[in-house]
Parts: structure tokens; sequence; C-alpha cells
């Protein structure tokens, strides 16, 4: 019997990639791909690319070059870029990185396996020619759930792929309608992310993404349910609603509040004990979401509200809308519903034409926001948006002071709004216990990645999927320090032992 092709993935960027990978594990797997961790050991190194900001693509540059330096020294044969950079560039990211041997867009996706194969044997798949994704669907919203001809990462296959095989490995996920993906976790982490939706209707002028990840376009609320309920055969206690605008779920389904009726049905699956929604924009919040995000049981009173600034001028010509205080009645209106509620929000400073007052509203905002996680990030041009155009940029010294100086009181603010939480009692999850380490979780109001995390002192006996009740009793930073109070509550299913077996579990 031949040996079997191995493939590993490399994942960068957001959660949302994250989920694109674990459907391309489950494509291969299911095409007969033995599914490695490390580059080193994998005939095919296909490295998940992100293109949001400069940063992000110059470290998943640096990933091919890493994978592509293993080439010649053990297993490795070729190195494949996929992901948003490999989309939104094709062949500009070819051309300019002969170093990969295969640029795949979201189009090849359902193909993935046909593809590596082609590269591995020497063949070529020329790269795509970029295309404006917002154009592929109808411009109305409610035409978009018949364009089944239509990639959509995370979504499963187009109409016209080839169906899944019957019989499936084990750990895969199976596709249970024309929209539903396989799946193959790539990790034992007792948290998951689930796509509820794939792009953007809005039009922020700094912001590229739509035209790579195309119009919004929500999964259909069977096939969320369905992938939840597998993964919490798989163990998994907690999933994160992910996608570009998660308040605008179901306005293609004929139901803009369709996401408070699936948030309850999601919170009753069998095994999962915490739903969590990530990135909600806040001229999209209702007074109903609210209501359910903060009084439903198992789901967590956590808001990822896309700020981006407070003042009005910035606000205005990033196309975006609200000021510093209606933002700041939106969190009363939170806080008066959930006094623990978890909040975090991203920051852009330096944006064209900013001024020293601008500046200074948004630091009022922050300095009354009492926000648990913050994200500063100094304006750059990115191609193809609207504000590459504009005039008034600043200098690159002047955003690099403005990143600095609202950095430090960010930091300042999240600690001391750490140090509120002291005295709390925390439901925690168990991610990692190690002898030298220590026992490391997350409570309710901490997303994973993004936000701090709860070390439990006191903790002997803990396993990883496991919830503990905890005092605060410290902080460290935007960290907290808790003891628990009462032991473990029972999560069934919980992996037996820390990082090792976890991954031991996960293959």
């Amino acid at each position: 019997m031949p040996e079997r092709r191995t493939v590993a993935l490399v994942t960068l960027g957001c959660a949302r990639n994250e989920v694109d990978s674990e459907e391309l594990a489950g494509r291969l797997e299911a095409d007969g791909w033995a599914l490695v961790e490390n580059a080193e050991d994998a005939d095919v190194a296909v490295v998940n690319t992100c293109g949001f900001v400069e940063a992000a693509k110059k470290d998943s540059v640096d990933a091919l070059l890493e994978a592509n330096d293993l080439k010649g020294h053990g297993r490795t044969q070729a190195v494949v870029a996929v992901g948003c950079m490999a989309e939104r560039y094709g062949k500009e990211l070819a051309e300019a990185l002969p170093e990969a041997d295969g640029v795949l867009g979201f189009d090849d996706y359902a193909d993935i396996s046909d593809r590596l194969q082609t590269i591995l044997s020497g063949g070529v798949h020329a790269a795509h020619t970029p295309r404006d994704r917002r154009k592929l669907l109808p411009i109305s919203p409610a035409e978009r759930q018949a364009a089944t001809d239509v990639a959509l990462p995370g979504h499963g296959a187009a109409a016209d792929a080839e169906p899944a095989p019957a019989d499936l490995p084990e750990g895969v996920a199976p596709a249970s309608g024309p929209r539903a993906p396989l799946r193959r976790r790539l990790d034992g982490a007792p948290v998951a992310s689930v796509k509820l939706a794939s792009g953007c209707d809005r039009r922020c002028s700094f912001c590229a993404i739509p035209s790579f990840r195309g119009s919004f376009i929500s999964r259909r609320p069977g096939d969320v349910l369905n992938e939840t309920r597998w993964l919490a055969e798989q163990g998994v206690k907690e999933i994160m609603l992910v996608s570009e605008n998660n308040t605008s779920y179901g306005k293609d389904l004929g139901d803009i509040r369709l996401l408070e009726t699936l948030l309850p049905e999601l919170a009753e699956v069998d095994g999962i004990e915490r739903v969590r929604v990530s990135y909600l924009q806040p001229a999209e919040m209702r007074p109903g979401l609210i209501d359910v995000l903060t009084s439903t049981p198992g789901v967590v009173p956590y808001f990822d509200l896309s700020f981006q600034h407070s003042a009005p001028a910035v606000l205005r010509a990033m196309r975006r809308f609200g000021d510093t205080d209606r933002f700041l009645e939106l969190l009363d209106t939170i806080r008066s519903k959930a006094p623990e509620a978890g909040v975090r929000s991203n920051f852009i400073v330096g944006f064209p034409g900013e001024s020293e007052a601008d500046l200074a509203e948004l630091e009022r905002f922050l300095n009354h926001a009492r926000l648990d996680a913050i994200g500063v990030f100094g304006y750059s041009d990115e191609e193809g948006t609207e504000a590459a155009g504009y005039d008034g940029k600043l200098d690159e010294d002047v955003v690099a002071e403005r990143l600095a100086r609202v950095s430090r009181l960010a930091e300042e603010l999240v600690s001391q709004r750490a140090e509120e939480r002291v005295g709390e009692t925390v439901r925690v999850l168990v991610e990692s216990v190690d002898e030298e380490d220590g026992v490391y979780g997350r409570a309710a109001h901490q997303a994973p990645e993004t936000d701090g995390q709860v070390r439990l002192t006191e903790a002997q006996g803990l396993r990883v999927g496991e919830f503990v009740e905890a005092k605060v009793i410290a902080t460290e930073g935007v960290d907290l320090v808790a003891e628990p109070v009462g032991g473990a509550l029972p999560a069934a299913g919980a992996f037996p032992g820390g990082r090792a077996e976890r991954a031991e579990a996960t293959g």
C-alpha cells in the first residue's frame, strides 16, 4: 500500500482563517491525505495567509519563506499559499514570491486535493487574477442565498463541486447540506470558532476586506447548529461565532433578528457550555440582541464592539457612525443589564485628518469606557481603499507618536479594569495545565487569543476542558489571578491532562 501523502497547515491571522484551515484539513483528509503538525514532516506545507494590514502580510511572507527553507533538508517538497493574501494578490504574489510553488485562491478550495497533487507532481497551477469578490454575489442580500456557485470558505462546497465521500475518516465532520463544510479539527482546545457568515456590506474607507472576502452572506441556522453539535462531539465546550460582521446575520435570510433566535438554540446543544459572539458593529446593535446576549443562560455577556474611534469627524471620514457620548450610552445600557459584561474594541490612530482635538476625544472615550481589552493600531494606507486617496495624511513619526501615546493609555486602563474585578467570582474554562507554568484558563469576559487570561492558584487536579468557579484575588496587567472556590464543575469529555496530552490527543 503506497505511503499516504502528508500535508501541514500553517495558519496566520484571525479566527476566520482558523475555520478555513479546518475546512481545508477536512477536505484533504477525506481525500486520503495525512495531516501532520509540523511543516518539516509534510510533503506539502500549506500556509493560510493574512492580507489585512502590512504587518500581517509581512508575517505571511516570512512564514512562506520559512517553509521554503525546509525544502531540500527534509521531507518538504512544496510550499503553497492560500488564504486572504493569496486571494487578494494572486498572480502578483506568485511573481513576487517565486519561493511559493503555488498560490491558490478561494475558488481552489473545493479542489484543494487535486491542486496540491498537481503541484507535488511538478505541475503548475496558474495563480488567479484577483477580482472584486463583492461583484460575484447579487446586490440584493435577499438574492444571495441562491448563488450557490460562488466559493465561500467556511460555508462548504459550491453547488458544482464533487460530493464528499460517504466513508469519511474518523474526526472529519460530515457535510450535512449543500453549504455545510467538511471540517477536521487541527488542535484539541476546548474552544472552537464557528463561522456565522462571510463578507461584509459596510464600506469603511480604511478596509479592503470586502474586496477579497466579498459581500455579506449568512450561513443557514441549521448548518451552524449541525456544525456546533459535531464540535460538541469532539469535546468542544465553548464556541465562538465569527464573521466580518455578526450583527448583520440573517438580513439575507429575511430576518435581521435571526441571531437572537439562534443563540439560545446553540446554548442548548448538549456538551456546549459557553457561546460567545465576536465582532459586533456598534451602529447595528439592537435592544433585543443586547437582551439575548445579557440574559440567555450559556451565552456569555461579551461584546466585541468595533468602535475604531470616537471623534465624530474621524468616524465620518472612516464612513462609520457614532460618537463618544453615544458609545458610552451603549456601554451603560449593556452594563445596566449585565454589570460583569466583558467589552473589547480596536482603535485606529493617526487617520488622515485626525487633529489633536480628535485624539483627545478618543482619549476621553477610553478613560470613561472601562474596556477589558483594547487594541490600538497606527493608520497606514491599504491599497484599493478610499482612505488611501485622502488628503491630510499625517507624517509617519506623528502616527507613531500617537500610537505609542494611546497604547500606553490603553495598557494602563485595561490594567485598571482588571483590578476592578478583584473580588469577583468568575467561571473559568481551563485551557492549559502544566507543572512548571501552572494552570491557565479564561473567564466569560475573555475571548481566546485577543484578551487576557486567568491564572489559577491552588488548582491541583484540574484538567483541560473543565470549568471551575474561582475568586479573583489579584491581577497581572490585563490578566487575572484567581483561586478556585469549590472545585471543578463537571465537563463531560474533558481532556485528561495538560498541553502534552492535548497534543497527543489531536495527533
